[in-house]
């Protein structure tokens, strides 16, 4: 079936309000006269219909004597050409795999010789850590101080078993150059007079002083580092036991022997995010190709979309951004939204989490939406969760986080280590902390809860991001790392910020094998 015949049918119902199952498509793209099926569908369609199912479809054509033919090249009676199809695009690898302690994830092309229909008792979708309903911060002092110790024990305990460790005044106690070990949150990192690093490590007892020699072969480990993170250290203290200095540094990190899980079955998640409705710049045409191409036999076996944040542009997000708005309300930019989202195919399940843009709180973790705008996008009746939230897919586990700690990462650590040009690189740290927004106060709000839901507890399969609207992917320890751009040109504010946008990309994940392909669809 021609891309073309596809994104016909699609619009035509689109405008009618219907979605429809990618089968219901085909078969109606492959009537003799495809209009007229199409207008026979819908006029036998129940009231309440919401999705155009292959079911309804077949019934209808067999009762009008109608006849189905497989599709070919060319296009189809009653529908002309009107665009090429999408090319494909590889995406960025990771350079040095050997550096990342993982290989470049391999990109593959989809496949065309499977059976289009899908078994829904084949799928499986579960949902891990969405706090949606289960926020219990009030903003007092208490709040902090719960959520500091339950970062401090959770990670800590990853970090317990493998050094000798002692609470912070335990250690002030113990006698002058003994060998000693602390598990504590990073309180302060400085410099001193002569070069060397002084990193305060706090825990539920206090503080101590830790000396990170210059000269030794992990001080470049100390430019990593971001206030709040757990840490382990061990080391010689000081004569007069006042300070350590370190001999070895240890984060909570992602396990070397990590092997991740994958699908019994060949079948594939396409994972986008900061589709930023609303906005002048919002690439609507790669958008509706993107939701054509969903339809076509090259997509037959995307049966997952998750979306990483920012379904719309949003109001009073930046200086000046009413200025760059195509809709001014809030309410009508996810009305907006939902009619794109009703494009793809009512046989592809739908996760989402909110982003900065959207209209949640701002502190991290952020609830899904509430049930106004639950009730707008609820075309495609999609699973909404929480800001960060774990989803996983037939076994495969997806850390699902909006990004918006990236920028400070990558503002804190040197360019070589992170930077908007390989945003997945900025993810590794992130891994390697075990922690989506370890640093308090900075440009990334957090939200006091009695439990932190931002750690990794359990290491994901896959950790996918958006909000930088740069394209990149690769592995760190066996876990794959993806951002996923963004549906948006380049607007005024990101050209004063320098942000050249990777914009209207699709990442396509084999969830059998963990491959990547990238498909562009501007």
């Amino acid at each position: 079936m021609p891309l073309e015949a596809s994104a016909r049918i699609v619009s035509e119902l689109t405008s009618r309000g219907y979605n429809a199952e990618r089968e219901a498509v085909t078969h109606l793209a492959s009537a003799d006269d495809p209009q007229a099926a199409l207008e026979r569908v819908i006029e036998t369609l129940p009231e309440d219909a919401l999705v155009v199912r292959s079911d309804h479809v077949r019934a209808t054509l067999s009762a009008s004597d109608s006849t189905s033919k497989p599709g070919a090249g060319g296009s189809e009676p009653g529908f002309e050409p009107d665009g090429e199809d999408p090319s494909a695009s590889t995406g960025a690898t990771v350079s040095d795999p050997t550096a990342t302690g993982g290989g470049s994830p391999v990109e593959t092309k989809g496949s065309t010789d499977a059976e289009r229909s899908v078994d829904p008792a084949l799928r499986s979708l579960e949902i891990d850590g969405d706090m949606t309903g289960q926020s219990t911060g009030t903003g007092e002092y208490s709040d902090f101080v719960a959520v500091f110790r339950d970062r401090l024990e959770r990670l800590g305990a990853k970090l317990r078993s493998r050094i000798n460790h002692r609470p912070a005044t335990a250690i002030q106690k113990m006698p002058g150059g003994g060998e000693v070990a602390m598990v504590g949150l990073v309180n302060d990192i400085r410099s001193t007079a002569s070069g060397h690093w002084l990193i305060e490590l706090e825990d539920a007892t206090g503080t101590f002083p830790w000396l990170v020699m210059k000269d030794r072969e992990y001080a470049d480990l100390v430019e990593e580092l971001l206030c709040d993170e757990v840490l382990a250290m061990e080391g010689t203290l000081a004569d007069d036991s006042g300070i350590a200095f370190v001999d070895s540094m240890y984060f909570p990190d992602i396990p070397r022997t990590h092997e991740p899980s994958t699908a019994d079955r060949h079948v594939q998640a396409a994972l986008i995010s900061d589709v930023h409705v609303g906005s002048q710049e919002f690439m609507h045409d790669a958008w509706n190709r993107f939701a054509d191409w969903l339809h076509t036999e090259q997509a037959q076996h995307v049966e997952y979309l998750l979306i990483a944040g920012d379904m719309v542009e949003g109001v009073g997000i930046y200086p000046d951004q009413d200025e760059e708005l195509d809709i001014v309300d809030i309410y009508d930019q996810y009305e907006a939204f939902n009619e794109y989202l009703k494009r793809v195919p009512g046989d592809i399940e739908i996760v989402m989490i909110p982003g900065n843009h959207d209209a949640v709180r701002l502190a991290e973790p952020q609830p899904g939406f509430d049930e106004e705008l639950r009730g707008i996008m609820s075309a495609h009746d999609p699973r909404i969760v929480s800001n960060p939230s774990t989803v996983t897919l037939e076994g495969v586990s997806i850390l699902m986080y909006h990004g918006v700690s990236l920028d400070e990462v990558i503002a804190e650590l040197p360019e070589e280590k992170a930077s908007y040009e390989e945003p997945h690189k900025a993810m590794y740290h992130l891994l390697k902390k075990r922690h989506v927004a370890p640093q308090f106060g900075g440009h990334t709000r957090l939200a006091p809860e009695e439990r932190d839901y931002l750690i990794m507890e359990d290491v994901p399969d896959i950790f996918h991001t958006g909000h930088v609207h740069k394209l990149g992917f690769g592995k760190y320890h066996n876990v794959l790392a993806i951002n996923s751009g963004c549906w948006q040109s380049q607007t005024d504010f990101q050209k004063s910020v320098n942000i050249d946008p990777d914009a209207g990309y699709a990442p396509i994940v084999d969830l059998d094998t963990l491959d990547v392909t990238v498909q562009k669809f501007s």
